[in-house]
């Protein structure tokens, strides 16, 4: 079982800054991957940023470029830099990881995002 622990997250205005965190504990052995995904009020969830223990990146085309994941694998703790954020932005953003041997995934409770002027 693997739990993760969110923090970050809140309300700024447009062009602001967040960063997200979120620490992964438990039984981890194998190829892993962290990432966030971030859902919309009406809206499905959808990805964000990935990165894998390999430090392979990828994003979603609408944050390239705003966006900056990073992790600290000593810590199995990924982060997410958020500038130059937009209203469309706003969503409750949820932590996820994947350890590929089994493809078991887990998430985190979620943390909210708002940006309004």
């Amino acid at each position: 079982q693997v739990e993760l622990a969110e923090s970050g997250g809140g309300l700024v205005q447009p062009g602001g800054s967040l960063q997200l965190s979120c620490a992964a504990s438990g039984s981890i052995s194998g190829p892993y991957r962290l990432g966030w995904y971030r859902q919309a009020p009406g809206k499905q969830r959808q990805r964000v940023a990935h990165i894998s223990n390999d430090g392979s990146i990828n994003y979603q085309d609408s944050v390239k470029g705003r966006f900056t994941i990073s992790s600290d694998s000593a810590k199995k703790t990924v982060f997410l830099q958020m500038d130059n954020l937009k209203p469309e932005d706003t969503a409750v953003y949820y932590c996820n990881f994947l350890i590929y041997k089994g493809l078991k995934e887990f998430w985190g409770k979620g943390t909210e995002v708002t940006v309004s002027a």
